[in-house]
C-alpha cells in the first residue's frame, strides 16, 4: 500500500513544479482523469491481493480442495480479470488521446515553435513576428502548435496543458490544445538533449482575449527609438547573432530580442528577467548556461550598462 501512496506524497513535495495532475485544459483534464483511474485500478488491485494473501494463510485447506478450486482461481484471477482490465485502460486510454486530436477548428490559432539548443524559437507566421521562450494564448481558443526543430531532437511538454510531442529532425509534428484558465504554464523540453537540457525551459501565458490582442499589437511594432545602448548594440557582436525590429541587427544565431524586456525569465527560464540578471547574463552567460552558444561580451562598465537599459526597455 505505501508503494500506492508515493506518487502522491512525491507530487505534494514538488513545490512550484508543474503538474498534470493540476490541469489548465480540456486535453490535459483527460490525461489527469485517465492517470486517477489508473491510480484507483492499481491501488484497488493492491488491496484484494493483499486480502487474498492473508485469506490464504489463515485459511489453509488439504491438497485436493486446493487444487481444485487453485485451477478456477488461476483462470477468473490471473486470466479473465487482468484481461478485462487491461482491455478497458486501453480503451479508455485511446479517448483520452483523441483529446489532442485536429480538432478542424478554422479559428485556431496557429504558433511554430523551433527547438534549439537550448532554447524555443517562436513565431506567430499570421502577425509575422518572432519572439524566444515564450508563448502567448488566449484564453478559450484552440492553439495549433507547429514543431521542428534546428539541430538534434527535442521534446515539447507542458504538463498543465498538453502531451509530450517530440520534435524530431526532418519533419514537422503538429499539437493542439486550449487553455481554459488565465495563468502562467511552464514547459519543458523532455528529450534530452545536451549539457544544458535541464535549462531548456519555455512558458506558456494564457490570458483573455483583449489581452492577447493588445501584446500582438506590441510585439508587432518594430524598434525606433535611438540610444547610446543600441548603438553599442549594433555595434558590438550582438547583432551577428540575435534580431532587432527596425535595427540593424538581424542576426539569426540567437533568439529574437525585439520586445526581450517584456519577456519574465532570460535563458529559456535560466535567470528572472531583472535589470540586474540581464547585465550578468550580457557579460558572461556562460556562468549561469555553461556550454551554450553565447561568449563573454568584452564591454566596458559603461557600454554594459547602456545596453543593459537599452535591451530591458524593449517590451
Amino acid at each position: 500500500m505505501a508503494s500506492a501512496w508515493l506518487p502522491l506524497l512525491t507530487a505534494s513535495c514538488s513545490g512550484g513544479a508543474p503538474s498534470a495532475l493540476s490541469p489548465g485544459g480540456p486535453g490535459a483534464e483527460r490525461v489527469a482523469g485517465l492517470w486517477w483511474q489508473l491510480f484507483t485500478i492499481a491501488t484497488v488491485v493492491c488491496v484484494v491481493v493483499t486480502v487474498l494473501v492473508v485469506w490464504a494463510i489463515a485459511r489453509r485447506r488439504d491438497a485436493t480442495a486446493r487444487a481444485a478450486s487453485g485451477r478456477r482461481f488461476v483462470v477468473v484471477c490471473g486470466l479473465l480479470i487482468p484481461a478485462a482490465i487491461l482491455t478497458f485502460t486501453y480503451l479508455t486510454g485511446l479517448d483520452a488521446m483523441r483529446a489532442f486530436e485536429d480538432p478542424r477548428d478554422p479559428k485556431a490559432l496557429t504558433v511554430e515553435v523551433t527547438g534549439h539548443q537550448w532554447w524555443w524559437e517562436v513565431r506567430y507566421p499570421a502577425s509575422h513576428f518572432t519572439t524566444a521562450n515564450e508563448i502567448h494564448v488566449p484564453v478559450g481558443r484552440t492553439v495549433h502548435v507547429r514543431l521542428r526543430t534546428a539541430d538534434v531532437n527535442h521534446s515539447f511538454w507542458v504538463p498543465q496543458l498538453t502531451v509530450k510531442t517530440d520534435l524530431v529532425a526532418g519533419r514537422v509534428n503538429d499539437l493542439w490544445f486550449t487553455a481554459n484558465r488565465a495563468g502562467l504554464f511552464r514547459g519543458q523540453c523532455a528529450e534530452y538533449c545536451g549539457t544544458q537540457h535541464g535549462r531548456m525551459a519555455l512558458h506558456i501565458v494564457a490570458e483573455p482575449d483583449a489581452a492577447f490582442r493588445a501584446w500582438l499589437a506590441r510585439q508587432s511594432r518594430p524598434v525606433t527609438a535611438a540610444s547610446q545602448g543600441r548603438q553599442v548594440f549594433e555595434a558590438a557582436s550582438c547583432a551577428s547573432c540575435h534580431t532587432v525590429a527596425g535595427t540593424s541587427a538581424q542576426g539569426q544565431q540567437g533568439p529574437d530580442l525585439t520586445h526581450v524586456g517584456g519577456r519574465r525569465f532570460l535563458g529559456a527560464g535560466t535567470l528572472h528577467n531583472t535589470p540586474a540578471n540581464l547585465a550578468a547574463w550580457i557579460a558572461n552567460a556562460q556562468v549561469y548556461k555553461p556550454g551554450n552558444r553565447m561568449p563573454p561580451q568584452p564591454l566596458t562598465p559603461q557600454q554594459l550598462r547602456a545596453v543593459t537599459a537599452y535591451l530591458n526597455n524593449l517590451e
